[in-house]
């Protein structure tokens, strides 16, 4: 009853070592049993056994294994031959049972598949193959059909540039696809994954992303109808990196002067520490570049607090005209990525679609790597990806 096995399967013998502090459990059929070909479904008769084990649930402190005679039935069906049965406590080709691989998916999702693998007493390798499996069968069963707004963005895999792409769902915030690499072939294979998944690449209305040129030329070439927009986080982000050049320079010129200057000007108005609201307002007094650069960075913001598309195109025209006339630059640099993405920039007005979920996913995945200091393979990185922010359903047994 524990076990849960039906008839023609039953217990035919328990043994218990305390010396080895395992149980084994020996399973067998009944004789005369029939079972149903894998192929047809027919009842047939036994053609021969093969013994086999497998790792169950602990009993108590001590590791339980499960052993039994496997038959191989001989279909009625010439054309069918003979095959092996599947048990009902396991999966084909697995060594451990189905619910102690309910117990790994629920570890993993919790802490280090390492750590996970040391408080079973297995091998890491067993643990990673198992939730392999378990991920590409949930994934084999999604629908994407209905997929019409995606994200995307990359995060390392390793030190140097090791990297993979990430695939999102806008709408319903899930992990799409992942794969490695940061190229535009990367877009070129969510789109082939996409239509394995019932999806339609040609139905995908909009495309969230950095003005990574690789992913512009992926989503031009493999997303016909996607109106692409440029995430504003992006691009204020290329903004305070210009500032702090600027920065950095005068530092040199004015160290006494700059000094503790760093995070005032990097922080919004409202932000600002009383301290560093003293510093940056000593510090625009004075004809500085760092301080017209500040200036024109919350001008850049101030864009995104337009009311429609029509007045934040006045807006950034207004903010160009300054910024490329500024003679700094850093900024002008800034100005022309403004120019060469400006319909991505004012898409977003629009669609509303900004890519900081992502980010967040991206620093739990980063996180997950960290605690288990790396991972041996780019494959272990993307199954956890999955992990964290697919939403798969493992149909796990309880």
């Amino acid at each position: 009853m524990a076990l849960g096995i039906v008839p023609p399967w039953e217990v035919e013998g328990v043994a218990f070592s305390k010396e080895n502090k395992r149980l084994d459990i020996k399973i067998s059929f009944q004789r005369g049993a029939t079972f149903a070909c894998p192929v047809c479904g027919i009842p047939a008769p036994v053609h021969d056994t093969s013994e086999k084990t497998w790792r169950h649930l602990n009993f108590f402190q001590f590791e339980a294994y499960l052993t039994a005679r496997v038959p191989r039935v001989k279909c009625p069906n010439a054309e069918h031959g003979i095959k092996q049965i599947q048990v009902p406590w396991s999966r084909a080709g697995s060594g451990f049972t189905l619910l102690f691989e309910a117990l790994v998916m629920t570890l993993v999702r919790e802490m280090p598949v390492n750590a996970a693998a040391a408080l079973l007493g297995e091998h890491d390798t067993r643990i990673w193959r198992v939730i392999d499996h378990y991920i590409q069968s949930a994934r084999a069963q999604i629908d994407h059909s209905q997929v019409r707004r995606v994200g995307m963005d990359e995060t390392s895999a390793k030190r140097g540039q090791n990297y993979i792409s990430l695939f999102y769902d806008m709408d319903r915030r899930r992990l799409l696809f992942a794969t490695e690499g940061r190229d535009h072939e990367t877009v070129k294979a969510f789109t082939e994954d996409l239509k394995a998944h019932n999806g339609a690449p040609e139905k995908i209305t909009d495309a969230c992303l950095d003005m990574s040129k690789a992913f512009i030329k992926g989503v031009t070439e493999a997303m016909p109808n996607a109106e692409i927009t440029f995430d504003p986080f992006h691009l204020i982000q290329c903004m305070n990196d210009a500032l702090s050049q600027v920065r950095a320079e005068e530092a040199k010129f004015y160290p006494e002067m700059m000094k503790g200057s760093r995070y005032a000007f990097l922080k919004n108005p409202e932000n600002l520490t009383g301290k560093q609201d003293e510093t940056l307002t000593r510090l625009c007094s004075y004809r500085l570049k760092t301080a017209r650069a500040y200036l024109i960075k919350l001008a850049l913001q101030d864009v995104y607090f337009a009311h429609s598309t029509e007045d934040a195109e006045v807006r950034l025209k207004s903010w160009y005209a300054w910024a490329v006339r500024s003679q700094i630059e850093q900024i002008r640099k800034v100005a022309k990525t403004v120019k060469n993405h400006w319909n991505g920039i004012l898409a977003w007005f629009n669609s509303k679609l900004s890519n900081g979920f992502l980010e967040a996913t991206n620093g739990l995945i980063q996180a997950v790597k960290r605690r288990a200091r790396g991972y041996r393979t780019t494959k272990n990185l993307i199954n956890m990806a999955y992990l964290i922010a697919g939403r798969l359903d493992f149909r796990l047994p309880t």
